[in-house]
C-alpha cells in the first residue's frame, strides 16, 4: 500500500522579506515564493502579508487549505513556542504579539512557531547535511553567531524556548565587546563581523600586508584573510586565530552536548576544507576523552536559503 503523502507550509520570516513554501513530509518543496515584510505597517500588516503568502503558496500548488497540516514558521528574537507568542524581536520591533493566533485566525489553519535559527537547526538535521544523525548543533556564523541544538530528533529550546544562544557562551572572559552587553563570547570572536574587525586590524598593524592589495580596508569581506592566508603572515595569523576561537566554542559545545554532529551555516563557510579540516583537527585533539569518546563530526550546511523554510515546515513532523 502506498502511504499518503502530507504536506505543511513553511514560513521563514525575515526583517525584510517573508520567504515560504509548500513542503512535503520528505522535505522536498513542491512551490516557494516571498512577499515583502513591511514590518513598519504594524504587527497586524506582517500577519496579513503571512497569509497572503500563504494563500498565493496554495493556489500554485493548486492546493486548498485542506490539503496542508498547518503552518511552521521560523520567527526572529525571543519566542514563546507553547503560547504561540513573539515575547520580543528586536528585528520587527515587537513585544508580546500573538503571532500564531493571529495568522491561525486570518488562514484557518493550525500554526507553530519557533526561534529562526532553531528552526534552521531543525531542517538542517532532518533534510541536510544533519540528516544522517537525530542528535545535532548548528551554528550559524554571519552577521552575529545564531545557533540551534537537536537531541533525538527534537528540537531543544530550554525554559520558554528562550535558551540555545549559543553564540553568547563566552570563551574569553573579559575579552571583546559583545553586542549582547557581556565581553568575551564566541560571537565576538566567530561571527563574520568579528573575523572582518580582526582583519582590518591586522591590516592596519602591518602596512606591508599583501592584503592591502584590496585597496582599503573598507574593501575586506570575511573572504579577505582566508584568500591571502597562503601568501601573507598577518592574513595566516588572522585565520589561525579565527579558528581557534570558534575551535573553542565548538569543543565546549561538543562537550556539552556530544552531539554525532555539529553543523556549520552561514558566509563563512564557503571557506569548505580551508575551514573544516582545521576545525575538524582542533575539536579532535581537544575533545574530552579524546578517541576513547565518540567522535563529532564537523560538516557545512548544505540547504542554504532553504533551512529556515524547511525547518518551519518540520516543526509539524517532530
Amino acid at each position: 500500500m502506498t502511504e499518503i503523502k502530507k504536506y505543511y507550509i513553511g514560513i521563514d520570516l525575515g526583517g525584510t522579506f517573508i520567504k515560504g513554501g509548500i513542503v512535503d513530509d520528505e522535505g522536498a518543496i513542491l512551490v516557494s515564493d516571498k512577499v515583502p515584510t513591511e514590518s513598519d505597517g504594524g504587527e497586524k500588516k506582517v500577519a496579513e502579508n503571512i497569509a497572503y503568502l500563504c494563500e498565493k503558496l496554495l493556489n500554485a500548488a493548486n492546493m486548498t487549505t485542506g490539503d496542508v497540516e498547518g503552518i511552521g514558521m521560523g520567527v526572529p528574537g525571543m519566542i514563546d513556542v507553547k503560547n504561540g507568542l513573539v515575547i520580543f524581536s528586536n528585528n520587527l520591533n515587537w513585544k508580546d504579539f500573538k503571532i500564531s493566533e493571529a495568522v491561525g485566525a486570518l488562514t484557518g489553519l493550525p500554526v507553530k512557531i519557533a526561534n529562526d535559527a532553531n528552526v534552521a537547526a531543525l531542517g538542517e538535521t532532518k533534510f541536510g547535511c544533519g540528516k544522517a544523525y537525530n542528535n545535532t548543533v548548528l551554528l550559524t556564523l554571519g552577521t552575529g553567531v545564531g545557533g540551534g541544538i537537536v537531541i533525538d530528533g527534537k528540537l531543544f529550546e530550554g525554559n520558554r524556548s528562550a535558551g540555545a544562544e549559543l553564540g553568547h557562551s563566552v570563551i574569553v572572559a573579559g575579552g571583546e565587546q559583545c553586542t549582547c552587553g557581556r565581553k568575551g563570547c564566541l560571537e565576538a570572536y566567530a561571527s563574520a563581523t568579528a573575523l572582518i574587525r580582526d582583519t582590518k586590524r591586522a591590516m592596519e598593524a602591518d602596512k606591508d600586508s599583501k592584503m592591502w592589495e584590496i585597496g582599503s580596508v573598507d574593501n575586506v569581506t570575511g573572504k579577505t584573510a582566508f584568500d591571502y592566508a597562503d601568501k601573507d603572515a598577518s592574513a595566516k595569523k588572522v585565520v589561525e586565530n579565527y579558528i581557534e576561537k570558534l575551535g573553542v566554542g565548538i569543543t565546549n559545545l561538543a562537550n556539552e552536548f556530544r552531539p554525532e554532529a555539529v553543523l556549520l551555516g552561514g558566509g563563512v563557510c564557503a571557506q569548505g576544507d580551508n575551514l573544516v579540516k582545521p576545525l575538524q583537527a582542533f575539536l579532535d585533539k581537544e575533545i574530552f576523552a579524546g578517541a576513547m569518546g565518540p567522535q563529532v563530526r564537523i560538516l557545512t550546511a548544505t540547504l542554504e536559503n532553504s533551512a529556515g523554510l524547511l525547518g518551519a515546515a518540520a516543526l509539524f513532523m517532530e
